[in-house]
């Protein structure tokens, strides 16, 4: 956050001092201007006469000699870049973006995060295909490299590290993933996913969803309980204070657990940046009826019209505290003053499913 606000000022102040320099008084003998006439009697000769050989490029080209402004020579790969070296180059890229460029085509990125292969490659083929150059797709596999039955997801792997369960690990390979999709600056909208997520809507109605707001579709709340603000430690100051704790999705459960990384890193964090640009919702569509400390899993038997109609039409979002009281808060999704469905996607699913899936997503409206 420091980081956002520091870049522009370091840039203005620079502007300033490069244009408030005082230079005294130069004296302009006649070599002076002879050679600026010379110069100037090239560049002319430069832009009626530009070179052709291939190797050459025209100053004046608008071409120039690449594809952008600021294009240098390919880097040799010949190795993984680091983690601080991915963020470096998202830093250098933001700078770029910010003062010299603007995307024309925004694109969705799409974050799996996956042991492995992808159960629904074919589903996901399905909901990709025809809109090229609206979607990026990224691939973090923490435990073996997948094979792939779609084209969309041939060389999209990531640098990954191996991940584990309600470790810090999870948000590092969060980070990881948004890291290497900031690098493009057409992507201008991040979806996280699991591999056991699946589309509820078709591509038009996502993309559309997501390109016309303004907010992040983070779930994130209070929770006076032993599994909200009970899980707050003073080891997180001073960067976190507990009026800033906030927690995602979780049912509500008796006992008490460790504080899981994943389930707080992204609420308190975009509570902390932008608290005024927070959905208060996901997008995700999970089941925690069950009271479990896991949701409900959808095997092939559970897929049906029905089902898949009443998740595509939710239209609000439910959190549940884990005090005394045992609340539950109903938040309404509204999307610039009206109310809306509420989620895109959802889990978990068996890979059993996929088959079923395939089949409503091929013959139905409700996606």
């Amino acid at each position: 956050m420091k980081k956002e606000r520091a870049w522009p000022q370091f840039t203005r102040n620079l502007l300033i001092m490069v244009g408030s320099r005082n230079r005294p008084q130069l004296r302009r003998p006649t070599w002076i201007i002879v050679l600026l006439s010379i110069v100037s009697v090239f560049l002319i000769a430069a832009y009626v006469y530009p070179p052709h050989s291939p190797s050459a490029c025209s100053l004046f080209s608008s071409h120039g000699c690449g594809s952008g402004a600021f294009d240098l020579p390919p880097a040799a790969h010949t190795r993984e870049l680091t983690d601080a070296e991915v963020e470096s180059r998202v830093v250098i890229n933001e700078i770029l973006n910010n003062y010299y460029m603007h995307t024309k085509k925004p694109k969705v990125a799409f974050l799996f995060l996956s042991p492995g292969s992808l159960p629904f490659e074919k589903l996901w083929h399905m909901f990709f295909q025809g809109h090229e150059g609206k979607f990026s797709v990224y691939v973090h596999s923490s435990k073996e490299k997948p094979t792939h039955v779609s084209s969309f997801f041939v060389g999209r792997e990531i640098h990954s590290e191996p991940v584990g369960w309600g470790k810090i690990s999870m948000v590092e390979a969060e980070r990881r993933l948004l890291a290497h999709a900031l690098l493009d600056p057409d992507n201008q909208h991040f979806v996280l996913l699991s591999e056991s997520c699946i589309p509820v809507r078709r591509f038009e109605f996502v993309y559309n969803y997501l390109l016309l707001t303004n907010v992040s579709f983070i779930d994130s709340y209070v929770d006076p309980g032993p599994h909200g603000n009970g899980r707050y430690i003073e080891h997180m100051l001073p960067e976190v204070e507990k009026k800033d704790f906030r927690k995602g999705s979780q049912p509500n459960m008796e006992g008490n657990r460790n504080c899981y990384a994943d389930e707080h890193y992204l609420p308190t964090f975009f509570t902390m940046l932008d608290p005024g640009g927070i959905a208060n919702w996901s997008v995700t569509y999970v089941d925690w009826s069950e009271g479990k400390w896991h949701p409900r899993s959808f095997r092939a038997r559970d897929i049906t019209y029905q089902v898949m109609k009443n998740i595509a039409y939710i239209d609000e979002s439910p959190h549940f505290t884990s005090d005394a009281k045992r609340t539950v808060v109903i938040t309404p999704c509204m999307l610039n003053g009206s109310k809306r469905s509420c989620y895109l996607f959802a889990r978990k699913f068996f890979p059993e499913t996929q088959d079923r899936l395939i089949q409503l997503y091929s013959n139905s409206t409700i996606f």
